[in-house]
């Protein structure tokens, strides 16, 4: 009897133990979307004409995937939903009592966590405190920083568990918030350098969670933009390199559709071998790579025309992982279905967004195209001009374009049109700038603009050979080619960046004095130092541009715009003819075909 209990015990003991060493495989699907910029529903609402893209396909993606992966299904938002279209500025300024439509969706969609994006916090604390408040998920970001507690103004991270998998995603948005907009924007907050911000959250994370995933959701671009001694606008690629521990990140900001892996380092090094580039336009094949030293990078660019994908195999046994594989891809949503109960759920919303984009503001008698901004004195950046300088009474302006080639046709104009004639929520300021301040301003614009040409057969435009896919193929940001009104001036194409700009008088008769203060009106973006014409063009120190500050408007430049065309009710819009490039010989031909080349790649 005695060695039969000690068969049976030994019999029972060999089981458990053979159960216990039984591994287990749990598959996890992550969805990204990023920059959606209020691209909700199937109709871009400042045009009017049906996109490829909106949350209306994602939606039905997202639910085709639930049916495969159930609960293991990840959803993530990577910021810049508040701002875009005219429907987030309904339910931003308009409509301030019901629930956000960038809340409402995310519900409906049932996203697992977000993180702030730049133009989120743009939209000031009323609107972005009020969206925090009404959506399901938390809104991540860890360098987001209370300047009174000294603690993350919202979530750091957010912890998800499927089938014993314990999932960490950490927030980070840009740290370069504060050179765009305006203090009363974000204040109380700071925003910390994101590296060691990562790396400080990803050991805090270890000790305190013991995660089996870390997953970085990041508002911020692969590498560039504005970079200084104190942060980098785009910093995913520095933080892939530097910061260990780190399975995957999610990113967005820069709307460039990338995946692939990155090797990671301790130092920073611009060595990256194992970094895949896929290109926005369809299902891509996917990449992998088992877990090592390498993090995988997802970016599905903007307006919910991609989502980004990891897929996340993890061996575990004694509830312990013992290996991962991981796979990223990009899906293109232009092909997906519209989801119809998606549609119907917000048909009333969608009715109210028609009834206000459609509303009559005045009349233009002619057309105007912003795409004529880039070869000289236009219609369009004019128009714009001289209400900056009605509203305020400055003696300059300067603006640039916001879009490549937009047009407000001849006709009755909507409240849609005024989001064509100006896109984003800026403030307008009038600041003060010296008249040698000023040439320099348009210095480093003309000089970002145009090529030094020396013969006609060269291009006007300065364009980047390596076809730049966000800045429609010219080697810097279009946005940054501001020009000025209340100055007469020619920009002569064969000098050298720094030596373009000849400023002749003032438009209005007067003597253009360089040592003389003006008052000059510029959008909110540009006086806080976006773009850094101010800083590095004029050369004023970024700590002295609140002190050069005179007024600031209360309401948004949009608002302006639309006031004097509901006064006016007629409008003929044309250009002020104040300034030109030269010499004639070589700029004429080349502006010709530099016309065709750039609308050629929209």
């Amino acid at each position: 009897m005695k060695k039969l209990t000690i068969l049976f015990i030994s019999l029972i003991m060999s089981v458990c133990s053979t159960n216990a060493k039984k591994p287990k495989t749990v598959t996890l699907k992550f969805i990204e979307t990023t920059d959606v910029h209020g691209m909700f529903f199937p109709t871009n609402y400042t045009t009017g004409k049906a996109v490829g893209g909106s949350m209306a396909r994602v939606s039905s993606y997202v639910k085709s995937q639930r049916a495969t992966y159930g609960n293991n299904l990840i959803l993530l938002d990577n910021g810049d939903i508040l701002q875009g279209q005219p429907t987030n500025y309904y339910w931003n300024f308009i409509d301030t009592q019901d629930e956000n439509i960038a809340a409402s969706v995310v519900n409906y969609m049932g996203y697992d966590a977000q993180a702030f994006g730049n133009h989120d916090i743009e939209t000031g604390h009323n609107c972005y405190d009020k969206w925090n408040r009404e959506v399901k998920c938390p809104i991540l970001a860890a360098n987001m920083i209370n300047a009174e507690t000294g603690n993350p103004y919202t979530n750091p991270y957010k912890i998800i568990e499927r089938e014993g998998v314990k999932i960490v995603i950490l927030g980070m948005t840009t740290p370069a918030v504060p050179n765009w907009l305006s203090e009363s924007l974000w204040s109380g907050i700071r925003f910390e350098e994101m590296v060691s911000c990562t790396r400080k959250w990803v050991k805090t994370i270890k000790e305190k969670e013991n995660p089996d995933l870390i997953i970085g959701l990041f508002h911020s671009g692969l590498k560039g933009g504005i970079t200084n001694d104190e942060y980098d606008e785009n910093a995913t690629l520095a933080v892939a390199l530097r910061v260990h521990g780190l399975d995957a990140i999610f990113y967005g900001h820069d709307h460039l559709s990338n995946f692939g892996f990155i090797r990671q380092y301790e130092e920073k090094t611009d060595d990256y071998p194992f970094y895949f580039i896929t290109k926005d336009g369809g299902p891509s094949s996917a990449v992998s790579l088992s877990k090592t030293d390498s993090v995988l990078i997802v970016n599905p660019g903007s307006n919910a025309y991609n989502v980004g994908e990891a897929t996340i195999t993890l061996t575990m046994q004694n509830n312990k992982v013992v290996s991962k594989k991981i796979t990223g891809q990009l899906v293109s949503m232009k092909s997906m279905p519209i989801d119809e109960e998606y549609m119907n759920y917000f048909a009333d919303d969608i009715r109210r967004l028609q009834e206000y984009t459609t509303k009559k503001i005045g009349t233009f008698e002619s057309s105007m195209n912003m795409g004529d901004a880039f070869f000289g004195s236009s219609a369009f950046i004019d128009f714009i001009h001289n209400i900056q300088m009605k509203t305020t009474g400055a003696d300059i302006s300067f603006t640039g374009p916001l879009a490549i080639n937009t047009t407000i046709n001849a006709g009755t104009v909507t409240t849609a049109d005024m989001f064509n004639l100006y896109k984003f929520e800026n403030t307008l300021y009038v600041i003060q700038m010296t008249g040698a301040e000023i040439k320099n301003y348009l210095e480093m614009s003309y000089g970002q603009w145009t090529n030094q040409m020396k013969s006609s057969d060269d291009h006007i435009l300065l364009f980047d050979d390596k076809n730049n896919e966000r800045n429609n193929g010219f080697k810097n940001f279009y946005g940054n080619f501001d020009s000025a009104c209340g100055i007469d001036y020619t920009v002569d194409v064969t000098k050298p960046e720094g030596q373009k700009v000849n400023i002749l008088k003032m438009s209005n008769g007067q003597p253009f004095d360089t040592t003389k203060m003006y008052k000059v009106a510029i959008n909110s973006y540009r006086g806080n130092g976006g773009g850094e014409l101010l800083t590095k063009g004029a050369g004023i120190p970024k700590e002295e541009l609140k002190s050069r500050i005179i007024s600031r408007s209360e309401l948004g430049q949009r608002h302006y715009l639309a006031e004097e065309i509901q006064k006016q009710g007629s409008v003929n819009p044309k250009p002020n003819n104040n300034w030109r490039f030269i010499p004639e010989n070589l700029v004429a031909p080349a502006i010709q075909r530099d016309r065709e080349l750039l609308f050629k790649k929209q």
